[in-house]
């Protein structure tokens, strides 16, 4: 598929040691980014999150403790990172509720002031409920016909 685009965008996903974007901390983190021209770049980094994974988060990722104790700290990835989304715009599923708080959090953390004021954001999971609504007639319909 051919993207229209006027500028790059950046698919990511993020895992981490939990849920609570202030508090956690970002064990991996994959990028795939796509250009104007239709070129592409795939980056994928494992974190040292400085605190521990839960066994009940490494239950769902699979990333262990052990996975991560020599991998570099977000602090000393971040300038890299940031510079190579500095003119992105960012996509990904639940990424508006997650992904993109938890980067920007982690971002944050390093005194990197990491702007959305001029990019757009793509969340598949609004499109996705957009086209497939969770509604009773929704369900209804899918149900019974």
């Amino acid at each position: 598929m051919q993207l229209n685009l006027k500028r790059p965008i950046a698919f990511f996903d993020i895992e981490s040691t939990g849920t609570n974007v202030v508090k956690d901390r970002i064990v991996e983190i994959c990028f795939y980014k796509v250009m104007p021209d239709g070129s592409t770049e795939t980056r994928l980094r494992r974190i040292n999150p400085t605190i521990p994974i839960p066994p009940e988060v490494t239950a769902i990722h699979g990333i262990t403790n052990a996975d991560v104790e020599n991998e570099p700290t977000f602090k000393q990835v971040a300038k890299s990172l940031f510079d190579w989304l500095k003119d992105c715009d960012l996509a990904g599923y639940n990424s508006n509720k997650f992904d993109v708080p938890m980067l920007i959090e982690e971002f944050l953390r390093c005194d990197i002031d990491f702007h959305l004021k001029n990019r757009n954001l793509v969340d598949v999971q609004n499109i996705f409920h957009k086209m497939e609504p969770r509604t009773l007639k929704a369900a209804y319909k899918f149900y019974c016909g």
